[in-house]
């Protein structure tokens, strides 16, 4: 079993920044383990943000290119998500999620409790 911890959450104004956080604890070899983002806002299904792999291979949903970097710390067995130039529309509970395949779907093994994001106009 892999527990994931989000932390960093908050309200921001547009145009400001805020880092997500993702601990891993339990039993993973986290240095081989693909760790991605999602969000879900409300009323809206769970959508992918990013992920990064063991070799530091990224990926990015075209929303947020360009504004997001997602990256790890294997030694501390945690996950980044920095968010620049937010927008509303950013608005949504930030979930972390673990896998064995660098993906946009849903198809990851191990998910979060989630961190609200809250962009105010």
């Amino acid at each position: 079993q892999v527990e994931l911890v989000e932390s960093g959450g908050g309200l921001v104004q547009a145009g400001g920044s805020l880092r997500l956080s993702c601990a891993a604890s339990g039993r993973t070899s986290f240095s081989r383990t693909v760790m991605g983002w999602f969000r879900q806002a409300p009323g809206k299904e769970r959508e992918f943000v990013a992920a990064v792999d063991w070799s530091r291979i990224t990926t990015y949903a075209d929303s947020v290119k360009g504004r997001f970097t997602i990256s790890r710390d294997n030694a501390k067995n945690t996950a980044y998500l920095q968010m620049s130039s937010l927008k509303p529309e950013d608005t949504a509970v930030y979930y972390c999620a673990a896998g064995t395949k660098l993906t946009m779907d849903l198809g990851y093994d191990y998910w979060g409790q989630g961190t609200q994001v809250t962009v105010s106009s």
